[in-house]
């Protein structure tokens, strides 16, 4: 029988198939159903900077409450509509989640500033869960911070959460960064046990009949797992930290694909809210036929093999992919309308 075991990050998984950080894994029952159904790994939600701030703000309110009171007004009570999740009720619903489950259990944090990422990696690590995931993103702003500046930034958090806990660290990165690779180089110097590639970040839409503007959730497809499958497989055997692949893993293919590019695990969301848990089983038995059916023993046997560093042919990888494509897109284009 196939042997789907893998290592990410220094944890051994039974299957390269994690679920990625997601509201599906608040739900105890959800998450026991992830479990039997064979899943690898678990990511818990993230806890956002924004959580962090927002209780201080409460807090600073509270401590002032009377000072506002009088005899007109309404009610003393405050809207309870809404209220957002505590960091505290945030640590102590990650911990019975760990506890729910035996298969290693990742935190995911959200933070800005190094004070808010390395108090609650400490606090988070406290929980114990087996690892961490650091959401690193930079969003075009206003603020004139160059690349030098924020990539220096985000490894220097690294550097100060990998000394503040003793377990391992996974950074989760966008692809928006001006030389993607040298900063991943830069990361797996300073420590990090993993990169993941990509964060799929929402971006907002315009609602042009009630012109404003719209925030869709959209899961991503298959189609969107093309990006992460090339650096995936521009990673494999050039940096130490283990290579997860994330964004449009939907089906044992889309796994497969990503193996033999040289991925060491993969995290799943999209596919788990439109199919449900049971499609982890699914996924891991068709995984295992097609390993048996290829003559192969285990992961580790076709495990980048189709990476940049062993192909053959390294045209998938570079920029001679995209002149080959561009000088015979006539062709291309005859044989999309021949099926039109």
């Amino acid at each position: 029988m196939a042997d789907l075991r893998t290592r990410y990050m220094g944890l051994e998984l039974k299957s390269p198939i994690i679920a990625g950080a997601s509201n599906l894994v608040t739900d105890i029952h959800k998450l026991k159903k992830l479990e039997e159904s064979g899943i690898g790994a678990i990511i818990y939600k993230s806890l956002f900077e924004e959580q962090v701030e927002l209780e201080n703000l409460e807090l600073s309110e509270l401590k002032t409450e009377y000072e506002h009171r009088n005899a007109e007004q309404i009610t003393l009570f405050p809207n309870s509509q809404s209220v957002p999740e505590s960091p505290e009720d945030y640590l102590l619903n990650l911990k019975k989640a760990r506890e729910a489950v035996s298969v290693p259990f990742l935190a995911s944090l959200n933070a800005v500033t190094d004070e808010v990422w390395v108090e609650y990696a400490v606090k988070a690590a406290a929980t114990g869960v087996d690892g961490l995931e650091l959401n690193f993103y930079s969003l075009p702003d206003e603020s004139g911070s160059d690349r030098d500046t924020i990539e220096k930034k985000q490894v220097d958090t690294l550097r100060k959460v990998k000394a503040a806990v003793k377990i391992p660290v996974a950074v989760k990165l966008t692809p928006y960064y001006t030389n993607t690779m040298k900063f991943i180089a830069e990361l797996d110097r300073a420590g990090a046990d993993a990169v993941v590639v990509f964060n799929r970040l929402i971006q907002p839409d315009i609602d042009v009949y009630a012109e404003k503007h719209t925030m869709p959730y959209n899961l991503s497809s298959s189609e969107d797992n093309r990006l992460p499958l090339r650096f995936t497989g521009m990673l494999h055997g050039r940096v130490k930290a283990s290579v997860c692949s994330s964004t449009g893993v939907y089906s044992a293919n889309d796994v497969i694909k990503m193996i033999l590019a040289g991925a060491d695990a993969v995290q799943v969301v999209s596919t788990l809210y439109r199919n449900g848990a049971e499609v982890v089983t699914s996924m891991n038995e068709e995984i295992g036929k097609w390993i048996d059916g290829h003559g192969y023993k285990s992961l580790d046997s076709f495990r980048g093999k189709l990476s940049m560093k062993k192909s053959e042919s390294k045209l998938p990888y570079t920029r001679a992919q995209y002149i080959d494509f561009m000088m015979n897109s006539g062709d291309i284009m005859k044989k999309y309308r021949s099926l039109s």
